[in-house]
């Protein structure tokens, strides 16, 4: 670890991009990519627990991702599924609880399990937060939450922010601090869009699965220069 910083994001959300350009220039399939971050998860996760991030929230598979090539898509969900069995001991014993946001519905039965057993297992875990953003999207999140809201019968006067926030996949976790996108691109795609609404961003031209210890500590040195204000201005 290098040298100490003052002050530190309490939770990052990573965009794990770059995975297929990382294979292909290599000459490589791209699901060969995708296992290759899914390795680098590891290191990742295990530098933030070293800084003391408290909660990590990884953008594993999106709504849209389900347009992909079916054997890209079928690879992707394998990959997952493999991780699971491969790092839940890990997990466990490096103190990580997994909580999964995002839809279940198109999952694959068995998946379905194993998500529900790796967060079964963690529950009691407090170290690290690790929140999976599986068959997710920004978009269908606040759909969703809004959904729920009228379910309830709230009356409109009652709907403010809280009580959105409150129905989100995410409810219960403090929203991120931090945005991280590897591989140079400058854009959300429909990642915690209501959540990171003041959140810092941060874009490295490194695909993920070469985003290791030394380029998390470059993020983490550039957000604790950064002047956060919320929408205020400063006095003086």
């Amino acid at each position: 670890m290098k040298g100490k910083i003052e002050n530190l994001p309490r939770h990052i959300g990573f965009i794990m991009d770059g995975n297929g350009r990382w294979a292909k220039q290599r000459g490589l399939p791209r699901l060969a990519g995708h296992r290759a971050g899914a390795e680098n998860l590891r290191r990742v996760l295990r530098a933030c627990g070293e800084w003391g991030i408290k909660y990590v929230t990884i953008y594993a598979f999106s709504t849209e991702n389900w347009g992909r090539p079916k054997e890209e898509v079928e690879g992707l969900l394998n990959l997952l599924d493999q991780y699971i069995d491969k790092e839940l001991p890990e997990l466990v014993k490096e103190g990580v609880q997994v909580r999964h946001i995002g839809r279940m519905d198109g999952v694959p039965e068995r998946l379905q399990e194993k998500i529900r057993q790796a967060v079964e297992a963690t529950k009691g875990n407090e170290r690290l937060i690790l929140c999976v953003a599986f068959n997710y999207g920004g978009r269908a999140e606040i759909v969703d939450a809004v959904r729920k809201i009228i379910a309830k019968g709230y009356k409109p006067e009652e709907i403010d922010e809280d009580l959105i926030s409150s129905h989100l996949y995410t409810a219960g976790i403090p929203d991120p601090d931090l945005i991280i996108r590897t591989a140079g691109e400058m854009r959300l795609s429909n990642f915690l869009l209501w959540q990171s609404a003041y959140a810092e961003y941060y874009s490295t031209p490194v695909y993920w699965p070469d985003f290791d210890e030394e380029e998390l500590y470059k993020a983490l040195l550039d957000f604790s220069r950064r002047e956060r204000r919320f929408g205020l201005v400063k006095e003086g």
